[in-house]
């Protein structure tokens, strides 16, 4: 049970696990979006409606409040989220339309590449969260 309160302490695992959550609306986003557009743009829609997620779950569970305000908190939330969307981007599409083919790879090859993008900026992410977007104004 220490343990288990230990690991609810820890400010990383918080964000991680309410980052996983974010991922998966991203993900089902992403999927759903894809009926009505090309994967590349799906993507990067899919990573938005993700980040609000994502903001809304740290700013609840994960950080304290900045003192700065929620708008303020959000624009760098999203500045830190345009960075990981480039390196979301670029992984993901990379995998799908160069690695994967390169390599013969074809289960379910854009959502495989999608998850990995997802994942990458995990650890940029919270630095840049815990150091510019939710310091302490």
């Amino acid at each position: 049970m220490k343990a288990l309160q230990k690991l609810a302490e820890n400010q990383f695992i918080r964000f991680a696990l309410t980052g996983g959550v974010a991922a998966l609306v991203n993900l089902a986003s992403r999927y759903l979006l894809n009926f009505h557009m090309g994967f590349e743009i799906a993507v990067a829609l899919a990573y938005l409606v993700g980040m609000l997620m994502a903001y809304v779950l740290a700013r609840l569970f994960v950080f304290h409040a900045s003192g700065r305000g929620v708008r303020s908190e959000l624009v760098r939330f999203a500045i830190v989220n345009v960075v990981a969307l480039v390196q979301v981007w670029v992984i993901s599409v990379g995998l799908a339309n160069l690695v994967f083919p390169a390599i013969g790879f074809t289960w379910h090859a854009n959502d495989v590449a999608h998850l990995i993008g997802v994942v990458s900026p995990v650890v940029t992410s919270y630095f840049g969260h815990r150091h510019y977007s939710f310091r302490s104004g």
